[in-house]
């Protein structure tokens, strides 16, 4: 130890396995298809905490027990869809301090429109922060949530 460090007694901090790293980014994933959960959790894990959901009312939970710092969420889902749930999350009291946790919405809009009842203006009405196309690129969702991420950290 230098001696102005051993007169002033100046501990030299310790950084173990893991200390003094920026703490990894944590992503909810929403989707109703299993196969595209894990492919995509595949993708984001290698730079992010994934924690995922299969349905609208699962995904409001999750958010509010893991407190993510991005929500991927797919648009067409049996009972609660994506829009109902990011319109829940952003307007509803309950959800207040959850409310600015950015949201990205995957959808097959405007090809899987008429496989649904849901019009393309209640997309228009969201507070999304960002809207990517089904199927995406692997490199153009880590582009898009490191993005996010940056933007709204």
């Amino acid at each position: 130890m230098p001696k102005i460090e051993q007169k002033m007694k100046i501990k030299q901090p310790h950084v173990g396995k893991g200390e003094g790293m920026q703490r990894q980014a944590k992503i909810l994933l929403v989707d109703d298809d299993p196969d595209f959960v894990e492919a995509t959790k595949a993708v984001l894990e290698s730079k992010y905490q994934v924690v995922t959901a299969y349905n609208g009312d699962d995904g409001l939970k999750k958010v509010v027990e893991e407190k993510p710092d991005l929500i991927i969420l797919d648009v067409i889902m049996p009972g609660k869809d994506g829009f109902a749930v990011c319109k829940e999350l952003k307007e509803n009291p309950h959800y207040y301090f959850f409310s600015k946790i950015p949201v990205l919405l995957l959808t097959v809009f405007p090809r899987g429109m008429e496989e649904t009842n849901i019009p393309l203006s209640a997309g228009m009405t969201m507070e999304a922060e960002e809207y990517v196309q089904k199927p995406v690129n692997p490199e153009e969702l880590l582009r898009r949530a490191e993005e996010l991420l940056k933007k709204y950290s």
